[in-house]
């Protein structure tokens, strides 16, 4: 659905749990869901959608197919720029920061997401199939961040952090829900005492799953105000050298490092990757 440029992944998703998508006529609810371009009918709110998972190379008796191909690139996200492939509003979006010979040629989409306010590194790609095992909670692929926060912050702030907290979510329906939120590891790189500027702590911020704003929430259930808070991992990938508002096309080391970190911790019976019996849409 995202390559059909429906909308950003996420957004996929949220019309998938909600009921708006339909299979051969079943509605689908569940993640993830498998299907094959070239057999299934699958429909957003009674309409078809098409995406062709191969295009064509010549014609008549000759004619043969070849795979799309897969493009990935990190991003070093700067600070107000967005990550939603569509903005009513008109801001900048990670989009706009690609080189226009891959726009032109490839539709990616952001892997997960930074909010407007943090920076560092995001991944961009049209392997749904990656995308989609980086984000899951349960390949359980780490993201590492660098947080700043005022004040500082407490050995029992840490851990009750660590602990674990409910997060409760509003729904664009009204509705809301409850999940329980809990940062892998949690420690101190620095603290600073300013009397001008104000105390600060410097923290090392580990995730494997990430809920909307949730560092941000979750630090302020603690007591503590994010300042700055930036995206310095994904996995095993780092890019320290890849300044604000950079990007970096990614070769096929990087990419087997991504892959291997999903292998790695991927649950079983999840089918693995680069050998999907499916493509999923």
């Amino acid at each position: 659905m995202a390559d059909a440029g429906i909308g950003a992944r996420r957004d996929c998703e949220e019309m998938i749990t909600s009921g708006r998508i339909k299979v051969n006529g079943r509605v689908v609810t569940t993640l993830p869901c498998f299907v094959d371009p070239s057999r299934d009918v699958v429909k957003l709110d009674d309409e078809v959608l098409e995406l062709p998972e191969v295009v064509a190379t010549g014609t008549g008796a000759g004619a043969s197919t070849k795979a799309r191909s897969l493009v990935y690139v990190l991003v070093n996200k700067p600070k107000g720029v967005i990550t939603t492939t569509r903005d009513p509003e008109g801001r900048r979006s990670v989009l706009e920061m690609l080189p226009p010979a891959i726009r032109r040629e490839e539709r990616l989409y952001p892997v997960g997401r930074l909010d407007g306010d943090s920076t560092g590194l995001l991944l961009m790609t049209n392997d749904g199939d990656l995308a989609f095992q980086l984000t899951h909670p349960s390949f359980g692929v780490t993201k590492q961040y660098r947080v700043t926060c005022a004040g500082l912050a407490s050995v029992e702030q840490l851990e009750q952090l660590k602990r674990g907290m409910y997060l409760v979510t509003p729904a664009a329906d009204g509705s809301k829900t409850s999940k329980r939120a809990a940062m892998e590891e949690v420690k101190i790189v620095k603290r600073f005492v300013d009397r001008n500027r104000g105390d600060r702590t410097l923290l090392s911020i580990t995730l494997r799953e990430g809920q909307n704003r949730e560092i941000r929430r979750m630090l302020a259930r603690v007591g503590l105000k994010v300042r700055e808070l930036e995206r310095v991992a994904i996995g095993p990938l780092r890019a320290p050298d890849l300044k604000p508002g950079q990007v970096k096309l990614l070769g096929k080391r990087d990419v087997e490092k991504l892959r291997e970190a999903v292998l790695e911790r991927g649950s079983t019976g999840q089918p693995a990757i680069g050998k999907p019996a499916r493509s999923r849409r």
